[in-house]
């Protein structure tokens, strides 16, 4: 058995109508997203937590899996009156073949080694190194399974510079891999915050699946929440926030307040271009520093004042 996708590229003023219409000509599914995603022209879109976000991208994709016997000459015909006439839009075919889709996804995720003395391993598979530091973690609901560029910077700062009987914050922990590298490498005790449930439930999975205790969550749609229940003496001494560049400057204040006086803010999921607003967001509170760099994206750091 197998299906077709069809791939359209459609401009922001037409990228949802395309996507109802496919729906209405019997598309099993249809999504959109950025045509340029995981390129340089990547165009990223920002909301308030917890809200939709209203935007969509620029220049987008809309593609829509049908069975194979689709009649796609009828389905595009179909589609004059939401956008161009059919002989005019920018489309191609992918034809989708039956796989064993759980041996498939496996197999894109082999262990990664950050460090010689740090490992992510999923669960299928032997750890290369089984004296090393390894993190039993499964792709899931919830980001950072470690193969994003992002993830591996602030696993490599925690790697080199987190003190034993450290203190951490992981705001906007996703799966909990830095919250449970840092107990791993040391950490006397981790906090996880998310405002995504997900997150916190792979969070908690993954935490006791690499036997870590010392690990506490929260779950918040409101950011100030997690300032109200961490007590003053709870601040931390480090705090890493993986996240994007948007949110990091409008959450600054609040990183800033979770940070003891000389502690470390480690900041990532920010591109090259956007590094120097980020870090004159977070200036007035800490002596900031750039970091490593992986294919585009930037780490900050910086020691509180």
């Amino acid at each position: 058995m197998s299906w077709v996708t069809l791939i359209i590229k459609a401009d922001a003023a037409n990228a949802e109508l395309l996507s109802d219409a496919l729906m209405e000509q019997g598309a099993l599914s249809v999504d959109i997203h950025d045509a340029a995603a995981d390129t340089q022209d990547e165009q990223m879109l920002f909301g308030e937590p917890g809200e939709p976000c209203e935007e969509i991208w620029r220049n987008a994709e809309v593609s829509a899996l049908f069975n194979q016997d689709a009649d796609i000459d009828e389905i595009l015909s179909n589609l004059t009156h939401i956008a161009q006439p059919s002989s005019q839009l920018d489309f191609r075919l992918e034809r989708v073949e039956e796989q064993d889709w759980v041996r498939l996804t496996q197999s894109q995720f082999d262990p990664i080694q950050i460090s010689q003395r740090l490992w992510i391993v999923p669960t299928w598979h032997q750890a290369p190194d089984p004296g090393a530091i390894n993190l039993i973690l499964d792709p899931g609901l919830a980001f950072g399974t470690g193969s994003h560029p992002t993830t591996q910077l602030c696993l490599g700062w925690l790697d080199q510079n987190l003190r034993p009987g450290a203190k951490v914050v992981d705001y906007g922990c996703g799966s909990g891999i830095l919250a449970i590298a840092a107990l791993k490498l040391g950490a006397s005790h981790v906090t996880g915050i998310d405002i995504d449930s997900q997150a916190i439930k792979a969070s908690q999975e993954n935490a006791a699946r690499n036997h870590c205790a010392a690990y506490q969550f929260f779950f918040t749609t409101n950011h100030q929440t997690a300032i109200r229940d961490l007590q003053p003496e709870d601040q931390a001494d480090v705090v890493v926030a993986n996240i994007l560049a948007n949110p990091l400057i409008m959450l600054a204040p609040i990183l800033a307040q979770l940070v003891r006086q000389q502690g470390s803010i480690v900041l990532s999921g920010i591109l090259r271009q956007q590094a120097a607003e980020v870090k004159d967001a977070f200036q007035q509170w800490f002596d900031m520093d750039s970091g490593n760099e992986q294919q585009g994206w930037v780490l900050l750091t910086g020691s509180k004042r």
